[in-house]
């Protein structure tokens, strides 16, 4: 068995990072639970993977440590260092690095570092808030798709009508974007499973609308189920969601992907805005919409 691991390992080829996200979208369903749990943390914190100890990130993703060592193994790579390395090129990589880019933004250490006691003080909850928040900003700044910005203002443009549908922790960014849609001038419903009736809902949606999904790492089942209903229909599904193994992607004509830090059980939801704005202002700004 251990030999078998060794021939794998010794005749993986040397991966980048884009061949990693690669290998973990292809893997999606075969992998365990748990290592599939480390697949998500592994793209939703590659900054964390990037330069922690196996015995932080074990801690922060409430895994033991051989667990990380075993899923690294599983994907052909001699170990977690490997593994490790190749997502540490990924955000170093040329010019200024994540972390030397943050240093000139804010002299916290990192966004979580917060003990028990600080969660009694106001202020300490509010600039470590801040911070995750700035951290995110950077990472969408220097990862987003610019093409497929794009292309995602393209479709909506396109569209005669944008069905939104977003829920728990989504549900705010959701609500905005149908708000601010609705606002330059474009036919937009709401999604919102009212009565349980998403199929009536997705019904709804014409041959030539949009459907925009929006989910993070809580996944609602039902906003899942309304994007693979959407799909199944022939309709077109834009998404904004973590990465790539998004349940909604497989059925998105396009993603974009929204990274965004936490605070125990919060996540910033800034960064998410400030793209949907950026959604919001390019499609009111193009020919036909500007009054």
């Amino acid at each position: 068995m251990s030999g078998g691991r060794e021939d794998r390992a010794a005749t993986a080829p040397r991966m980048d990072y884009e061949s990693f996200v690669s290998l973990l979208v292809a893997r999606r369903g075969k992998l365990s639970r748990r290592h599939a749990q480390l697949a998500q943390f592994c793209l939703n914190h590659p900054e964390d993977v990037a330069i922690k100890t196996i015995a932080r990130l074990a801690e922060q993703a409430g895994a033991p440590p051989a667990t990380f060592t075993r899923f690294a193994k599983e994907l052909g790579f001699s170990g977690f260092p490997e593994l490790q390395a190749v997502v540490r090129e990924r955000v170093v990589g040329p010019g200024p690095s994540f972390s030397e880019r943050l240093s000139g933004i804010t002299a916290v250490d990192r966004p979580g570092a917060i003990g028990e006691d600080d969660l009694e003080r106001p202020d300490r909850v509010f600039e470590t808030l801040v911070e995750a928040a700035v951290h995110s900003l950077v990472r969408i700044e220097e990862t987003l798709d610019r093409d497929g910005l794009a292309g995602f203002v393209e479709d909506l443009d396109r569209a005669e009508a944008v069905h939104v549908v977003a829920a728990r922790g989504a549900f705010g960014i959701g609500a905005y974007a149908f708000y601010g849609l609705a606002n330059i001038g474009k036919r937009t419903y709401l999604v919102d499973n009212l009565g349980a009736m998403r199929a009536e809902q997705i019904a709804a949606i014409g041959p030539r609308d949009a459907l925009l999904v929006l989910t993070f790492d809580d996944y609602t089942p039902e906003t899942v189920e309304i994007a693979r209903l959407a799909r199944e229909s022939g309709r077109q599904v834009l998404a904004i969601t973590d990465n790539e193994l998004s349940p909604v992607v497989p059925y998105a004509k396009r993603t974009l992907y929204v990274t965004e830090a936490r605070l125990g059980h919060f996540r910033s939801q800034v960064p998410a805005l400030v793209l949907c704005q950026s959604l919001i202002v390019s499609l009111g700004r193009r020919p036909g919409n500007v009054d």
